[in-house]
């Protein structure tokens, strides 16, 4: 993503060879058929099942919301990357937690700006904010071993 350029203060790579441009466009758009999905179940479900609200009172509606949480959660990676770069961490290496709350804080700020209803009502509360970071770090560290034992990623962090 960084084209290779280096930040002019210390000299490294901006972001690293491991965010690249196809990777962040197939992880924002790979996810919306399963949010088109969730949104759609939501719509559907009886009263009593709705833990969640719904992103939208459409299916197209939701789309903006859903490319905002994947496509969000890929830039909060990037500017993790970014970071890392900056406290001379090799891209690859682990940084916990620096690794996972950009795919979380990003997106639900921007959120809370961008769709204030959808996101007060999802993300309003410090139990909810909570579990989200339970889910997302529990999540990545399931994913990321998956795609280790699967042979996609080098490292399973």
């Amino acid at each position: 993503m960084d084209f290779g350029r280096r930040w002019a203060r210390d000299g490294r790579r901006i972001l690293g060879p491991s965010k690249t441009w196809s990777g962040f466009w197939m992880g924002t758009l790979f996810p919306l058929p399963f949010g088109l999905l969730e949104q759609w179940l939501i719509m559907i479900a009886p009263p009593p099942w709705k833990l969640v609200p719904a992103f939208s009172n459409s299916l197209l509606g939701a789309v903006p919301v859903i490319l905002l949480l994947s496509g969000g959660a890929l830039c909060g990676d990037a500017l993790g990357s970014f970071f890392k770069r900056r406290r001379n961490i090799p891209s690859g290496s682990r940084a916990l937690l620096l690794d996972q709350l950009g795919f979380v804080l990003l997106p639900v700020t921007v959120g809370l700006l961008a769709f204030p209803g959808v996101f007060w009502a999802a993300f309003g509360s410090l139990e909810a904010l909570a579990w989200l970071l339970v889910f997302t770090l529990g999540l990545h560290v399931a994913f990321n071993y998956i795609g280790y034992w699967t042979g996609l990623k080098k490292v399973p962090w």
